[in-house]
């Protein structure tokens, strides 16, 4: 006889990993408010099963593992075998959802109770749990090759959905169109066809292989040049070759009054006109339509006026400087603008020796200047004397240390300078 789930533990414990699960973490927990983009949350599908690849994982985790208790054989004969138990059902679950999973924990958590409805009734008849939760029973998948609410084929049927060239979408899901998003080269409703610039280089009953056509043909039979049937766009069919059109020599090319068209391949492009340029049919300004403001025609180009020649302009100090297509008014040389008017620059004399001597320092300067004065005048009566030549320029040296001694870093300051 099958045991009996004790129904109060396995909801218990769910509902209390649940919650602990749903609360917030610790700060140093929770993640970085970094800005992110919005991710696409998964189809209820692709995470049923993975919830079910986990479940088995977990069970292949458990499958040596007995009740623990040291006495095996008694568990197994009073508590039923560890591998149909309740305690390894629980302990399965525990590791089935990462905690950063809250699909995964949203899902479970609806689902309980049809899990252990299969892990204690299900499981011989129903052996395959991906197909009795998550198809017979949540509904949320199709088998494969299936789509939509009601699990319909995919284009091209079950066994190769897509012709086995593409991907049918919503395949395996109650969702999606089932729409065949074919791959390079093929098309067509299953993709059984060769796509635009393809043709078929080989066919049988369960097998298609398209190559690319020679570049500019849409449609071709073969590789070569020579084998087109149909043209891309900008190109025209010519003795089964695609040849560009020149959509600047046709009304197609529609550029701007200051543009002008350059045929490229396949295609064209719409290019400026020069500066000189009032309309144009080609680069550079002897392509010019007509001149623009500040150039004259000579010859075949549009040239720029030097207004210079005859402009004057109207401001005192005041000279004109030519610029490309116009001119303008600037201060002469050594005159620069103040409040619109063009004034002198004052340039600084450069200040003389004794430019910044105080009061004070010149009257010692004079006692000094009178002072050598009458020691000269002392040295000449003495008629060369060495007594009074030697004393005469003590004078001199005292004074002058004194004076240098009030004037000595400006003095330096001074001879550094060039003054």
């Amino acid at each position: 006889m099958a045991p009996q789930p004790l129904r109060g533990l396995v909801p218990s414990l769910l509902w209390a990993l649940s919650l602990f699960l749903s609360l917030p973490g610790p700060v140093w927990l929770q993640p970085s408010p970094f800005p992110h983009s919005p991710r696409a949350e998964p189809h209820p599908c692709h995470t049923c099963r993975a919830l079910v690849d986990s479940f088995n994982k977990g069970l292949e985790r458990t499958t040596r593992d007995n009740f623990g208790g040291g006495n095996t054989a008694w568990e197994e004969e009073k508590l039923a075998k560890y591998k149909d138990s309740e305690t390894r059902l629980v302990e399965v679950l525990e590791g089935v959802c990462s905690k950063s999973d809250f699909e995964c924990h949203r899902l479970l958590e609806l689902s309980e109770e049809l899990v252990e409805a299969w892990w204690f009734h299900k499981q011989q008849e129903a052996p395959d749990l991906f197909q009795w939760l998550c198809s017979d029973s949540l509904k949320l998948c199709c088998p494969s090759g299936t789509f939509g609410p009601s699990c319909l084929p995919c284009p091209g049927g079950t066994e190769r959905p897509c012709g086995g060239y593409g991907q049918c979408e919503g395949e395996g899901t109650r969702g999606g169109s089932g729409h065949c998003d074919c791959q390079v080269g093929y098309g067509g409703e299953a993709c059984g066809q060769c796509g635009l610039g393809y043709f078929e280089a080989e066919r049988n009953s369960s097998h298609l292989v398209c190559s690319a056509c020679f570049g500019p043909c849409a449609r071709c039979t073969g590789p070569e040049e020579s084998h087109c049937l149909q043209c891309r766009k900008g190109w025209a069919l010519h003795h089964l070759k695609c040849v560009d059109i020149d959509e600047c020599g046709t009304d197609q090319a529609t550029c701007g009054a200051d543009q002008f068209c350059v045929n490229t391949e396949g295609s064209y492009e719409c290019r400026d006109c020069a500066k000189a340029c009032l309309g144009c049919m080609g680069a550079g300004p002897g392509r010019c339509k007509k001149c623009s403001r500040g150039y004259q025609q000579v010859g075949s180009k549009c040239l720029d006026v030097d207004e210079c020649e005859t402009v004057v302009c109207p401001g005192e100090n005041e000279q004109c400087e030519n610029m490309e297509g116009s001119y303008r008014c600037v201060c002469a040389e050594g005159y620069r603008q103040e409040a619109g008017v063009c004034m002198k620059e004052q340039i600084p004399e450069p200040e003389g020796f004794f430019a910044e001597m105080t009061e004070d320092e010149m009257v010692v300067l004079q006692q000094m200047f009178f002072g050598v004065i009458i020691c000269a005048l002392a040295t000449l009566a003495a008629k060369g004397d060495l007594v009074f030549t030697a004393i005469f320029i003590g004078a001199v040296a005292a004074m002058t240390g004194y004076w240098l001694s009030e004037r000595s870093d400006r003095v330096l300051e001074g001879f550094i300078k060039g003054r």
